[in-house]
């Protein structure tokens, strides 16, 4: 995952020359950086929330839909013969910061909970380091990524589908929002999965924060070539990552209400992100042919898209900070420690 050979090759590619990694290289990355504990282990709660129909249809469109979108991503890395290196450079390009903002009774309060579940399923399928990985790419690196892509979400339907549905079948409206909670028998299983999803997060964790340490990095000089330095840069790097981590760490453990805070982060971090933005980037591109029979059909997809998943980012906000504020009520700080 977050490995040496991964940040040089990186690190090359930033540097002017071509990356060095296989389609199958990415597919690894791609896999790994969607398919978190904290993305699959929510959806049988979600498919709960919504119940077989909507569930069904809801986490098959948003598998399909993130499918094309990351293949969007892929086809605008090197539009124009810039190279679009992260999102930030993206829509730094184009002009659409702005899309990161996109965000009683029984009857009232299962419309709630399907609002949530909404944001919980976007939540799952979120990636944020596509033009990262792609820029690792051997040439031709788009018809590359393109199949990695494809493997990815292979893998991603293999399990997801596999745990969402089974989740839901075995625990009914009973299963809870991480659905390792709702295992009790044997108990060495279920301590044997926690630890494996410890292991997995804290490798995604660091891929997932790239962005923020070259962020940090890049303020304090530490991609600098300072030969009279190293060590110290070394340490900065040491300290400011690991005073992050273990930041995170207690906010998360802090925050027991773990499904609400997900279809948040879903809501109006990745549905935005993964959805709204490759569609509408690509609209504004150009890229599609508007008298081919493709561009008939794209077009019209990219529209329906953006709308549907702007709503779906409004409705799973509000879903999601509904239910954060009913959760206060009823926890305290480190209830499940």
């Amino acid at each position: 995952m977050g490995s040496p050979e991964y940040a040089g090759r990186e690190a090359e590619t930033e540097g002017g020359i071509s990356g060095k990694g296989t389609w199958k290289h990415a597919a690894f990355h791609v896999a790994t950086t969607i398919a978190t504990p904290a993305a699959y282990a929510p959806l049988p709660f979600a498919l709960a929330s919504l119940g077989w129909p909507l569930g069904v249809s809801n986490l098959v469109s948003a598998t399909l839909a993130t499918w094309y979108s990351s293949i969007l991503i892929a086809s605008l890395w090197k539009w124009n013969g810039e190279k679009h290196l992260t999102y930030r450079h993206l829509a730094r390009f184009w002009g659409y910061w702005s899309i990161a903002f996109f965000q009683q009774g029984s009857s009232a309060s299962k419309s709630f909970k399907a609002f949530n579940a909404l944001g919980t399923i976007a939540f799952s399928f979120g990636d944020a380091m596509l033009p990262e990985i792609q820029n690792t790419v051997r040439e031709p690196a788009k018809m590359n990524m393109y199949k990695s892509i494809s493997a990815a979400y292979t893998v991603i339907v293999l399990t997801y589908w596999q745990l969402a549905f089974s989740g839901y079948w075995a625990f009914g409206s009973e299963v809870q929002p991480y659905i390792l909670a709702s295992l009790s028998t044997p108990e060495w299983t279920v301590v044997m999965a926690n630890l494996f999803a410890a292991i997995q997060i804290c490798g995604c964790f660091q891929i997932y924060c790239r962005p923020t340490y070259a962020y940090l990095e890049e303020r304090i000089g530490c991609n600098k070539s300072t030969s009279h330095s190293p060590l110290r840069n070394h340490l900065a790097r040491l300290s400011f990552t690991s005073i992050y981590m273990i930041l995170v760490t207690l906010i998360a453990a802090a925050m027991p209400f773990f499904g609400d805070f997900v279809s948040i982060c879903g809501a109006i971090g990745f549905t935005p992100l993964d959805f709204v933005f490759p569609a509408l980037a690509y609209l504004k591109a150009g890229s599609i042919d508007k008298n081919s029979k493709l561009g008939l059909f794209m077009r019209p997809l990219n529209i329906l898209i953006v709308t549907w998943f702007s709503m779906v980012a409004i409705l799973g906000c509000i879903g999601a900070v509904r239910f954060i504020v009913e959760d206060i009520k009823n926890y305290k700080f480190f209830y499940d420690m």
